[in-house]
C-alpha cells in the first residue's frame, strides 16, 4: 500500500478530516461521481477520489497499488491539470493553499491569502491542525503554488483527459496561460 493510499483511507474513516478538506479546500470525498466519463491518452485508468461545488473531479492516475498515482483535477468546464505528483502532494496543496484553481485566473498568492484569511480568520491555525491530523508536512503557500505549477506543467500530453463517449476532443489546460502554452 502506497502513502497516497493510506492517506486516502484516512480520509475517508474520519469524517472530521473529509469536513475540513470539503471546506474550504473544496476537496469532497463524498462527491466521487465525475460529470464525464473521461480516459486519457495513454491508456492509464483514472479513479475518481473527491469533487468539487463548481463540478470538477479529482481523480487518482494509475492502477491501485502503483508506486507513481499522480492526481489529475478536471472541471465541468472542459479544463484539466495535474495537481500533486501523488495524493500526498495534492492534499498538501489544496490544504495550504484552498483557492489553488484561482491562480489560474490571475490572482496571486497574496490575494488568494488575504482573501482566505478574511473569510477565516483562524485559516492559519486550522490549517496546520490539519496537516498535522493528516501527517503532512508545512509548506508555504509559495512553495505550494511553485509546486502546483511543476506538476501542472507535467500535464501535457499523457495526462490531458478526453471523453471517450463523446467527441474525443481533449480538454483544455487549466494553467495553459501561465505555464506559456
Amino acid at each position: 500500500m502506497t502513502a497516497s493510499d493510506d492517506l486516502l483511507r484516512q480520509i475517508e474513516r474520519e469524517p472530521s478530516l473529509a469536513i475540513a478538506l470539503a471546506w474550504p479546500g473544496d476537496f469532497d470525498v463524498e462527491r466521487r461521481d465525475p460529470v464525464e466519463d473521461l480516459a486519457l491518452p495513454t491508456g492509464v485508468p483514472l479513479h475518481p477520489i473527491a469533487g468539487c461545488g463548481a463540478g470538477g473531479t479529482y481523480f487518482l492516475c494509475g492502477k491501485a497499488g502503483a508506486e507513481e498515482r499522480p492526481v489529475l483535477y478536471a472541471d465541468s468546464e472542459g479544463q484539466a491539470t495535474l495537481i500533486g505528483a501523488d495524493l500526498v502532494e495534492a492534499i498538501t496543496l489544496i490544504v495550504v493553499l484552498p483557492l489553488w484553481r484561482d491562480l489560474a485566473k490571475g490572482f496571486t498568492i497574496s490575494e488568494l491569502g488575504a482573501g482566505i484569511r478574511a473569510d477565516r480568520p483562524d485559516f492559519n491555525t486550522e490549517r496546520d491542525r490539519l496537516l498535522h491530523a493528516l501527517r503532512l508536512a508545512p509548506a508555504s503557500e509559495e512553495e505550494a503554488a511553485s509546486r502546483l505549477l511543476a506538476v501542472a506543467a507535467r500535464t501535457m500530453p499523457s495526462y490531458v483527459p478526453f471523453d471517450p463517449n463523446y467527441d474525443h476532443l481533449p480538454y483544455g489546460l487549466l494553467f495553459g496561460e501561465a505555464l506559456g502554452r
